[in-house]
């Protein structure tokens, strides 16, 4: 049990501080590791929060947009101190993952083309692909635990590999779907009873439309500069506008949205390879804060590939800064907008239902993508398949990588055999990757 309301401990603004950029520093493992995190440092040893607050503020993170963990971190500095303490705890949980992968990426775009480069990332893109696997396993052990959502999961998997459905379309489709589920049949949701705390307070509608308005602008500041200043054909406003469209449908983490990400940045942009995508997520696993800051990686390529009228280094600082404003800001205005609403949603049958049908879905959507890693990881040619309505991928067999297969196969048993956390996988298989190299 957490520790009672009257033991709970009011830090002031410097310790909070301390604490938020020690967990920033310590936040690896993704959100699971980081939500652990959170409740030893805060509930568990400092109890600056209780439990039942921390599992009420993690319910309604999870019903946002966005990396949850970093919106609980926001939501705990906001309880704290108010609008100061969430911006300090928000900031401090993104920066020093953003601050890592940024130098990493620099290296990783001026040394790509090298050949004990490419054979260090060979060994890393197999170990994501084990990674992947069991963050799918993961999240469909604790989502499908009813028929219905099973089947959701299913249908989202085949919309998106074999139809190509839009990912926005089939993550919001199931949350509405969702709500209407939980209104006539919520037992094909498995949908726990609220609170059944009654409300007395006003709803805070004024705090809210205030709360919107400012941080909407602060949203949107630099995308409108770049529109005056450099036009809709510049790589910075293509950069701008997808990733804020991303921030609005990011449910379900990191790995949901990763497939519909490379699907434009690969496809539709053409700002990177898959292997190169697949490279990105293993820098963010390899650093602490949110693993959607691997949205930075893709941003800081986009621009410096085209870095008129910049260099590319100057490009590609300013696609990642962007990227990470893009990405992180709707954050803020999502806690700080909804935080006062958290006991109401917590009461709400059909936002719950909604909820738990999209969290359903993205495992479909998760399988998507683990099957789109497996293809291009694995084997050096993909073909399309079109015969209307479907259009998919299929390998081309012949072209099999059996080095990637080895270290898939090495990073599968690490992973699953022996236990060992990713940072040790990683690492592992990107030395299997040098080595390889050298007898292949």
């Amino acid at each position: 049990m957490g520790p009672l309301m009257a033991d709970i401990i009011q830090p002031d603004f410097r310790e909070m501080v301390r604490v938020f950029t020690r967990i920033g520093f310590l936040s690896f493992g993704g959100p699971a590791g980081q939500i652990a995190l959170m409740h030893r440092e805060l509930v568990d040893e400092r109890r600056w929060v209780d439990e039942e607050q921390y599992l009420h503020a993690l319910n309604f993170c999870h019903l946002l947009p966005g990396p949850e963990a970093q919106q609980l971190a926001t939501w705990i500095g906001w309880k704290l101190h108010g609008l100061r303490g969430g911006l300090a705890a928000g900031l401090l949980f993104v920066l020093p993952g953003a601050i890592v992968i940024l130098a990493l990426t620099i290296l990783y775009a001026f040394a790509a083309k090298l050949g004990w480069f490419a054979a260090l990332f060979l060994g890393i893109k197999a170990a994501v692909l084990a990674i992947v696997v069991q963050a799918l396993l993961r999240i469909a052990g604790r989502a499908l635990n009813s028929p219905f959502k099973k089947v959701l999961a299913l249908a989202a998997f085949f919309a998106l590999f074999l139809l190509t459905a839009p990912f926005p379309l089939v993550v919001l489709g199931a949350g509405a779907l969702g709500m209407i589920v939980a209104a006539i049949r919520p037992e094909w949701l498995a949908i726990k009873p609220g609170s059944g705390v009654k409300l007395s307070s006003p709803r805070p509608w004024g705090q809210s439309i205030r709360t919107i308005l400012a941080w909407g602008a602060i949203w949107a500041a630099p995308i409108v500069l770049i529109l005056v200043t450099l036009g809709r054909d510049h790589v910075l406003w293509q950069i701008g506008s997808f990733f804020s469209q991303l921030a609005v449908v990011t449910f379900g983490g990191a790995y949901a949205v990763l497939a519909y990400m490379a699907q434009e940045a690969v496809q539709g942009y053409g700002w990177l390879s898959a292997g190169e995508m697949a490279d990105g997520l293993g820098l963010a696993e390899t650093t602490p804060g949110p693993l959607i800051m691997v949205t930075q990686f893709v941003g800081y390529l986009a621009a410096f590939r085209s870095p008129e009228p910049f260099t590319p280094l100057v490009a590609g600082l300013l696609g990642a800064a962007l990227t990470t404003w893009v990405t992180f800001s709707p954050c803020f205005l999502w806690i700080f907008t909804f935080a006062p609403w958290i006991e109401r949603m917590e009461n709400s049958p059909r936002l719950k239902g909604g909820l738990a049908a999209l969290t359903a879905a993205v495992v479909g959507v998760i399988a998507n993508l683990t099957l789109w890693f497996f293809i291009h990881v694995l084997f050096g040619r993909v073909e399309q398949i079109d015969a209307a309505p479907f259009h998919f991928g299929v390998p081309v067999w012949a072209t099999l990588d059996w080095r990637a297969e080895v270290l898939a196969a090495l990073s599968a048993l690490l992973l699953f055999g022996l236990k060992w956390n990713i940072i040790r996988v990683l690492a592992v298989a990107a030395l299997g990757g040098l080595v390889l190299a050298q007898i292949s």
